[in-house]
């Protein structure tokens, strides 16, 4: 029995899928789901006047959350939030400039600067998300499971060594490769940031988690499994396994990670996120009954019609095929210019089409 203060989960599919369990038809969330292609989205966020001062009100990062399960029959919710959340609360400043991306008033250009840096006290420096996330799961009222996420120690790093985003991640692989003892002293501590993290918002309320590698696709075969994979086996290890009475599903996304599959599914993580230049018939054999996959269309279909968007949906069921562990999703996050009704019609193929390939 469960002594949780929130109520009682009325669709599992997610879940069950995560951990490959049997379901009735293939569980369907997308990343980025809440966001600017919505027009509701848009006017909560004018209305909060800047993008963090939207995911530092509880309330507003509630409904935010909740506005595509509104519009959609998803089968999941995800915080509203952004991944450099734990290297804002390290002190380097986080800010957004439009058109630009998110970038660091103080990144580090020093072994002194990441001598410095300490293991972020989540409950304390970043206590804002814990309250959205036990505010959306009150308001979800049992209807589908949360998801909390992070960012990758890797991911993380290579905003703060740039600055912001990058093209060739020249200073951040300058590091790894003339200073790796430097590089890996980082990534420890943003590790253990990640894992105190991720464990606060299982403790808030999470019922999955997601690591967001979205650089790591970026690095040599080598490098991957020693600068990246390591370090989210690693936060995976030291992740809470089980809250209110079930298992709390782990997904690692690894973006331009197919390569890695068969490493991936030894990291301990319950399903394998896939961008979508990998073959899910590929990766299903790939990994075996270890791991559920997640994904993997990709973005830019749903800027077809809908119904070249409801065929690409049927071929890419068709390529997982039979049997539980997979949980459609897009390869990676919907862009800002994508009709909403095209997203509604990726759902309701994969609500139509998936139960053939369940029973």
């Amino acid at each position: 029995m469960s002594d949780s203060p929130f109520s009682t989960l009325k669709n599992d599919r997610f879940l069950r899928a995560l951990l490959r369990q049997p379901v009735d038809r293939t569980p369907v969330w997308m990343m980025r789901q809440a966001g600017r292609y919505l027009p509701e989205y848009r006017a909560s966020r004018a209305r909060a006047g800047s993008f963090m001062d939207l995911c530092r009100n509880a309330d507003l990062a509630c409904e935010v959350t909740l506005q595509p399960l509104e519009r959609y029959p998803l089968d999941a919710a995800i915080l509203f939030s952004d991944i450099l959340t734990v290297p804002d609360a390290m002190g380097l400043g986080l800010y957004f400039e439009e058109g630009e991306g998110p970038k660091f008033r103080k990144p580090l250009r020093s072994a002194a600067d990441i001598e410095a840096l300490e293991v972020v006290d989540s409950e304390r420096d970043l206590d804002y998300v814990m309250r959205a996330v036990s505010t959306i799961r009150r308001e979800l009222n049992g209807r589908v499971p949360l998801i909390g996420f992070s960012g990758s120690p890797w991911t993380l790093a290579t905003y703060m060594i740039e600055g912001g985003s990058s093209r060739d991640f020249a200073r951040s692989k300058e590091m790894l490769y003339n200073r790796p003892e430097l590089m890996h002293q980082l990534l420890s501590v943003l590790a253990d940031s990640v894992t105190d993290y991720l464990n606060a918002q299982i403790r808030a309320g999470a019922q999955a988690v997601q690591i967001f590698d979205t650089w790591g696709g970026v690095l040599g075969h080598a490098a991957y499994r020693e600068f990246s994979l390591q370090y989210m086996a690693r936060i995976i290890r030291g992740l809470t396994k089980e809250a209110e009475g079930r298992p709390v599903p782990t997904i690692l996304f690894t973006k331009g990670g197919g390569q890695w599959l068969e490493a991936m599914a030894e990291s301990g993580a319950s399903a394998l996120g896939l961008d979508w230049t990998t073959d899910l018939r590929q990766a299903r054999a790939s990994v075996g009954d270890r791991v559920a996959l997640q994904g993997n269309l990709d973005p830019a279909v749903l800027y077809a019609s809908p119904k070249r968007i409801r065929a690409e949906v049927a071929a890419l069921l068709e390529s997982y095929g039979p049997g539980p562990g997979h949980v459609f999703n897009l390869g990676h996050g919907i862009t800002p210019k994508v009709d909403p009704e095209h997203a509604g019609a990726m759902i309701k193929a994969v609500q139509e089409l998936s139960p053939a390939y369940h029973g």
